[in-house]
């Protein structure tokens, strides 16, 4: 099991890490489930009730308290991908129209004390199988799938662990992520 791995996909919806996740690992993840990255989930929706909280921690999710600093849950991350890999959306929310969002500092800060090898992903057509306010996916809709190549920032680790070296970082992710595409990345579909 690859340990260290960080993939950073584009997050368009509640489901996007059930495709992301087992499709790098494919077809080992079926007979070893362990092989499935954690993933950051919103607390509110995954662990207000105990048989959900269950549920998501089965799944490998990780409780994160939205709308502010949670340095509980990006100590937890540093520590799982020092374990293993971990999915993590650095939008830190779904997007509500269909384009790339604002990276959110704390993903520059796991990055910056973790030094994963980090993959950019870029997913299009998830908002066509689960669009917001969904909750039954819609089958036979094009996904395409994009895996970029690692993202170097040696020069940015030199820099002091500060907000304003997790924003560059987070900056970088997103310019990978933006740059997937037909054109480039390795397309799955």
């Amino acid at each position: 099991m690859k340990t260290n791995l960080l993939l950073l996909p584009n997050h368009l919806t509640m489901i996007d890490n059930f495709l992301i996740g087992p499709k790098i690992f494919y077809p080992h993840v079926i007979f070893k489930p362990h092989l499935i990255p954690w993933n950051p989930a919103a607390a509110e929706n995954f662990f207000n009730s105990p048989v959900l909280a269950w549920m998501s921690s089965k799944w490998k999710a990780v409780p994160v308290k939205r709308g502010r600093k949670d340095i509980e849950a990006i100590h937890t991350i540093i520590n799982l991908l020092r374990e293993g890999t971990v999915i993590n959306f650095p939008e830190g929310t779904r997007s509500r129209n269909g384009k790339l969002g604002k990276g959110r500092p704390g993903i520059g800060k796991i990055i910056y004390e973790a030094k994963p090898t980090a993959i950019p992903v870029r997913t299009f057509g998830m908002d066509k199988v689960l669009p917001i306010g969904a909750y039954v996916p819609r089958m036979f809709k094009k996904i395409e799938l994009y895996y970029g190549k690692p993202i170097d920032f040696s020069d940015l680790y030199a820099l002091p662990d500060e907000k304003e070296t997790w924003l560059r970082i987070v900056d970088r992710v997103m310019e990978s992520i933006e740059a997937l595409g037909p054109q480039q990345g390795e397309k799955e579909k």
